[in-house]
């Protein structure tokens, strides 16, 4: 079994930190199941901002907020409006990744939707393993390259 991307929210903005609350990430409902993350489920979160790197579960937040606040011991990572990747994962067999399109949404700084991104592996004429981002109309978008820094 491989550990594989499963959903993703990129560049959501926090909203709100609350070091007293029991522990989690507290989610917009929307945002979640349009990418397929589920309450619960065991996110892993990257601060874009600081670099900070937690994994915590996630709680529904409401319906339509745009929350996305960071509780508990996770409310010291991060600061309200810093950006953020949120990245679910799941289990599958080698040969399954080429049938997953896993879900990614981007944000604007009000944690709105500008992007519906999915991710698509496939096989090249040789066999290899090949990598693209469709957008929601399903047109490949480039990948960026390393930088020359």
């Amino acid at each position: 079994m491989r550990k594989v991307v499963g959903a993703k929210l990129h560049g959501i903005h926090v909203t709100d930190a609350n070091i007293d609350y029991h522990g989690s990430i507290t989610l917009d409902p929307d945002h979640c199941e349009e990418a397929g993350i589920l309450p619960l489920e065991f996110v892993e979160i990257w601060n874009k901002n600081s670099g900070a790197r937690i994994s915590t579960y996630v709680i529904l937040g409401e319906r339509g907020s745009r929350c996305c606040i960071l509780n508990g011991a996770a409310a010291r990572t991060c600061q309200p409006g810093d950006s953020l990747i949120i990245c679910s994962s799941i289990y599958v067999d080698a040969e399954e990744i080429p049938s997953l399109n896993p879900k990614v949404l981007a944000f604007d700084r009000d944690n709105r939707v500008i992007d519906r991104l999915s991710y698509q592996v496939d096989f090249d004429e040789q066999g290899r393993y090949r990598f693209a981002i469709l957008d929601e109309t399903g047109a490949k978008q480039p990948i960026p390259l390393k930088s020359k820094v």
